[in-house]
């Protein structure tokens, strides 16, 4: 039997998931940046992982995403996620983990790091979503696909194009 589309949740318990998380230690900082960014772009895991430094522009609220298929887009985030990734960006946030040599040459580039400097994976975002969403008495709804169908269904209700979101 085919599973169906998410349901996606109230833009209500979205700012509640977002709101729940601080932006106290670097931890936080991060989680914060990756709801954020999740939720403002509708990516995929596998994108967000994958994001480079070099790919991302907060002043134009621009991230150059590479999707499916090696197919590359210009996503734009707004000012809530923009300043989530400047505090994670900025001094008390990834710097505080990034060691001196970096294990990998891919892991100096990107945006999304663990406690010992590495490029985080999917299974550690969806971590993340599980133990944020658990916070928040959403874990059983919460995966980054919901959040994807979450971000499609808000801009549609908020009288996004069809096309445009597609």
């Amino acid at each position: 039997v085919p599973a169906g589309l998410p349901k996606p949740l109230p833009e209500a318990e979205v700012a509640r998931l977002l709101d729940s998380v601080g932006a106290g230690d670097p931890a936080s900082r991060r989680d914060r940046a990756v709801l954020e960014l999740l939720y403002a772009t509708g990516m995929r895991v596998s994108e967000l992982c994958g994001l480079s430094l070099s790919a991302i522009d907060p002043d134009e609220g621009l991230a150059r995403v590479f999707g499916k298929g090696a197919k590359e887009r210009l996503v734009p985030f707004g000012g809530p996620a923009t300043a989530a990734l400047v505090a994670w960006l900025g001094p008390g946030g990834r710097p505080e983990w990034m060691p001196e040599r970096p294990v990998r040459r891919s892991d100096a580039e990107a945006v999304f790091i663990g406690r010992r400097g590495r490029r985080l994976g999917r299974q550690h975002v969806w971590m993340i979503l599980q133990e944020r969403g658990d916070a928040v008495g959403l874990a059983d709804r919460l995966s980054p696909h919901v959040l994807r169908h979450s971000c499609a269904t808000h801009l549609l209700d908020h009288g996004a194009d069809l096309r445009i979101v597609q």
